[in-house]
């Protein structure tokens, strides 16, 4: 009984600590390590009756942001939408409303989605549009000399270059027609005369040839009884062509008569460029 009785007035002290530490504004767990009391169900009989000081409260902000969360859920909001309109994070908002229904998936609006997807291909092809127009103007009026630099490089990467035991030509070939019309300019410039230059035309059978040669002359400006013989390409149906449709017209071969010496100088052109680029570069 003895025993018994120093037990009690023992709890009695230590609980009488306790609150005296409560009271002086301490929290469980500081609580905890002054009494050196691990025992959670001693801890709790010991703070029986005592509210926790004001500090150690959950802020009223905290569970006002709780019960925003917990209404927007239950409007159908999903876990993206309640975090930028509330500003807290994903696992908070989880904690909060995890007892309560998931929204149900509104129907995709595929027209508001097609329009959506058509404003940003016409937003990315408009500012497409703008830079190159920046571009174009970036470059300015073309000396003389630039063209003639200009006009070497292009034939020496598009035009015809004479093997060895063969009859120099100057010849170019291509399907751009803004690349034509750079060459024929390149031609004006070395006193080429329209007289010495042979069109025609480069095309599968299987196209409109009527219309590439109709085509053709127009961007050169001649007749279309003016070009030479039409070159066609024998058609092979294992193929998988995709130069085909209304917008293919073929190429177009420009020859120049009696260039055999205009191709060597343009040979020697090159070299020229190329030795005063490794220079640059050494």
């Amino acid at each position: 009984m003895a025993h018994s009785q120093e037990k009690h007035t023992g709890f009695e002290d230590l609980r009488e600590r306790a609150v005296t530490l409560r009271r002086t504004g301490l929290s469980r767990r500081q609580i905890r390590d002054e009494l050196k009391v691990h025992n959670n169900d001693i801890l709790n009989r010991l703070l029986e009756g005592e509210p926790p000081p004001d500090w150690t409260k959950r802020p009223r902000a905290k569970d006002d942001l709780r019960d925003r969360a917990r209404e927007l859920r239950l409007q159908g909001w999903t876990y993206d939408r309640i975090q930028v309109e509330l500003g807290c994070s994903k696992s908070s908002i989880s904690l909060w409303v995890r007892d309560l229904p998931r929204p149900e998936r509104k129907p995709h609006n595929t027209e508001a989605a097609r329009r959506g997807v058509q404003r940003a291909v016409e937003d990315r092809a408009v500012a497409r549009a703008e830079l190159r127009d920046q571009a174009c103007a970036e470059i300015g009026p073309i000396s003389r000399r630039e063209l003639f630099l200009i006009g070497v490089g292009l034939y020496w990467s598009e035009g015809a270059k004479a093997k060895p035991g063969s009859h120099r030509r100057v010849i170019f070939v291509n399907s751009d027609a803004d690349m034509i019309r750079v060459f024929l300019a390149w031609l004006d410039l070395l006193g080429v005369e329209p007289e010495r230059r042979r069109f025609s035309v480069n095309i599968h059978e299987s196209a409109d040839v009527p219309a590439a040669e109709a085509y053709w002359a127009e961007q050169v400006g001649i007749d279309v009884e003016d070009l030479l013989k039409t070159s066609l390409k024998r058609h092979n149906p294992k193929t998988n062509r995709t130069n085909v449709g209304a917008n293919y017209r073929g190429c177009l071969r420009v020859a120049v008569l009696k260039s055999a010496d205009l191709h060597r100088r343009i040979e020697g052109w090159w070299s020229g460029m190329v030795v005063e680029a490794a220079q640059r570069t050494a």
